[in-house]
């Protein structure tokens, strides 16, 4: 997330992160990078006055379950927003290998299909403008296997070749 925000800094965009997580001393210090932050919360009709303000042109939604928890208010009241997702990694892929490690069977790429997750996690994917993809198996997948059409995905490795030291 932090490389996508550096990413949308370096070209001059103004982000506002909102977010319905509980401010943490672990967090990254969005301030210092002149980043606005907004607690928000789900179900709360204060989040469509937000939108209404702000009217943002962009809209990254890290993770499927806060494109379902917000992308429809998003759709509502700011219907030229591009709304993109940021998959992270396919959570569905991660639930079903965890499926069958917990059953003690070997993951096949058809226990995705049996996945409430994998619908859940598609249909977001179709409410969006674009996906982010991390791996290169998982954009594959995406296409073959559940053949969500490749306008849709954008492949986006790690944008750092190397993690700078903590000082």
């Amino acid at each position: 997330m932090m490389q996508l925000i550096d990413l949308f800094l370096k070209r001059k965009f103004e982000v506002i992160y909102a977010s319905p997580a509980k401010y943490s001393e672990n967090a990254e210090d969005l301030e210092h990078l002149g980043i606005t932050q907004k607690q928000i919360q789900v179900n709360n009709s204060e989040f469509d006055e937000f939108l209404k303000k702000e009217q943002p042109t962009h809209v990254l939604f890290d993770r499927f379950m806060m494109e379902e928890q917000f992308g429809w208010r998003v759709a509502e009241h700011c219907p030229e927003a591009i709304r993109i997702l940021d998959t992270e990694d396919l959570h569905c892929l991660r639930a079903a290998r965890q499926n069958a490690w917990k059953n003690g069977k070997e993951f096949t790429p058809d226990m995705l299909l049996d996945e409430e997750v994998a619908r859940r996690e598609i249909a977001s994917i179709y409410r969006c403008d674009l996906s982010l993809i991390i791996s290169e198996v998982e954009f594959e997948r995406l296409q073959n296997q559940f053949k969500v059409p490749a306008d849709l995905l954008y492949y986006l490795p790690f944008l750092m070749d190397v993690f700078p030291e903590k000082s």
